[in-house]
């Protein structure tokens, strides 16, 4: 089993809804479901380009996921979790682009978001000791021969390249999309999240996903609210 820290808005949030709609799966009930067929891409197209993201539920990565560490149990970390979300204060990132990081597409901050990196750098560093050292294969997953030697030595350091200055905060959307693809899925994406681009993002919830076993889809195990409020949601 592995486990991750993401943000994710609630299950009954419009971004979330029309996220899940998007990629035909709710990780919050983990249910297949029916989305509008887009024409241009058909069918069979886009439930492949949508495959990634699907599996992984409609999120943004704050501690990327990890095996527990020996002597760390569930309760541990779900302890852990409970009094991190607590400390943290609910923001605002003032505005959301879709944005092409190399073929994959993602909502992203249109600027950069300073509570938003402190809150990603606070995750990696609050829960690395929970994480498991990476296999030799999870290693080999990340190619880091291609890696520059930052990201490289961050991957060594804390089981995943893209963090502190590394990080690049994205909600994602599609797995690589080819080339001829592109301009389509664009058009695509912006006609379906049309509501939410060039709009604030609301971060006032942080989740704990969880894959039963490798390859299984995530599924949200926790969704707590920021700021150290008294109710806790266990989906």
């Amino acid at each position: 089993m592995r486990y991750a820290i993401y943000f994710a808005p609630p299950a009954d949030d419009r971004l979330t809804q029309t996220a899940a709609r998007w990629l035909g799966r709710d990780a919050f009930v983990d249910g297949a479901l029916s989305w509008p067929e887009v024409p241009a891409l058909g069918r069979e197209n886009q439930m492949a380009l949508t495959a990634d993201p699907r599996r992984y539920g409609f999120h943004g990565t704050l501690k990327a996921p990890f095996e527990l560490a020996q002597g760390k149990s569930e309760a541990d970390l779900l302890a852990a979790f409970d009094e991190f979300a607590a400390e943290i204060e609910p923001f605002d990132v003032p505005r959301i682009v879709l944005h092409q990081i190399g073929p994959f597409f993602a909502l992203v901050p249109a600027e950069d978001c300073p509570p938003l990196r402190t809150l990603a750098e606070q995750a990696v560093r609050r829960f690395e000791s929970f994480r498991a050292p990476l296999s030799d294969a999870d290693i080999a997953r990340r190619n880091p021969e291609k890696l520059p030697l930052r990201q490289r030595e961050y991957l060594a350091a804390w089981g995943y390249p893209y963090v502190f200055e590394e990080f690049q905060f994205h909600l994602t959307l599609t797995g690589p999309v080819p080339t001829e693809t592109q301009g389509v899925m664009r058009e695509t994406l912006t006609a379906a999240f049309e509501e939410f681009i060039g709009k604030p993002l609301d971060v006032s919830t942080v989740a704990l996903f969880i894959e039963p076993h490798r390859g299984a889809p995530f599924t949200v195990h926790s969704l707590l609210p920021l700021g150290g409020a008294s109710e806790r949601k266990i989906a």
